[in-house]
C-alpha cells in the first residue's frame, strides 16, 4: 500500500511544479512588461527550468501510459525550452519557434492522458486541442482574435491538468496496474 502512496506524491510533486513555473512565466513576463528586463529575464530562466523539471515528472507520471511516447514528449519538452532559453540569450530569437516544440509536447501530453486509465479522458482532450491550437498559432495568415483565444485556451488546458494534479492526483490503483502491464 505504501508503493501506491508514491504515484499519489508524485502526482502531487509534478502539481507544484506545474504551478511554480506558472507562477515565475508570469512574474517573469510582469517584470519585463514593467521595465526590470533583468529580473525579469532571470525569473523566466527559473521558470523555463521548471518546465523543463516538469517535462521530465510528467514523463515518469505518464509513463505507464506509453514509455516511448513519453519520452519523446520530454525530449519535445527540453527541445522547447532550449529554444526558450535561446531566445532570452539571444536577444528574443531562437532558431525555431519553441510553439513547434510546446505544440507537439501538449499534443503527445494529451495523447497519453487520453491512453491512460489513471487520470480523466476530459484532461487529454483539453491537452491534444491546445496542441493542435499551438501548431494553428504558427500558421502566418491566423487572425489575430484567434491568437488570443488559442493563447487562453492553451493555458486553460494546462492550468486544468496542473490543477486536477495538484488536488486529485491520480488514480493510484489504475497507475499501478497499467505500470504492471507495461513493464
Amino acid at each position: 500500500m505504501a508503493a501506491s502512496g508514491v504515484k499519489s506524491s508524485w502526482a502531487r510533486t509534478t502539481g507544484i511544479v506545474y504551478l511554480l513555473y506558472f507562477l515565475g512565466a508570469i512574474v517573469g513576463q510582469i517584470l519585463v512588461a514593467k521595465g526590470f528586463v533583468l529580473p525579469g529575464k532571470a525569473t523566466n530562466v527559473v521558470s523555463i527550468l521548471l518546465y523543463s523539471g516538469l517535462g521530465v515528472l510528467l514523463y515518469r507520471l505518464l509513463r505507464p501510459a506509453g514509455s516511448l511516447q513519453s519520452l519523446i514528449a520530454m525530449l519535445f519538452n527540453l527541445a522547447g525550452s532550449a529554444m526558450m532559453l535561446t531566445a532570452i540569450f539571444d536577444g528574443g530569437n531562437a532558431p525555431v519557434s519553441p510553439l513547434v516544440f510546446f505544440g507537439m509536447y501538449c499534443f503527445l501530453i494529451g495523447i497519453l492522458i487520453l491512453r491512460s486509465t489513471f487520470l480523466p479522458h476530459s484532461l487529454g482532450v483539453l491537452n491534444t486541442a491546445a496542441g493542435i491550437g499551438w501548431f494553428i498559432f504558427l500558421v502566418p495568415l491566423h487572425l489575430h482574435f484567434l491568437t488570443v483565444s488559442i493563447e487562453v485556451f492553451g493555458f486553460l488546458a494546462e492550468a486544468a491538468l496542473m490543477s486536477w494534479l495538484l488536488m486529485r492526483g491520480v488514480e493510484e490503483h489504475k497507475w499501478a496496474e497499467q505500470a504492471a502491464r507495461h513493464r
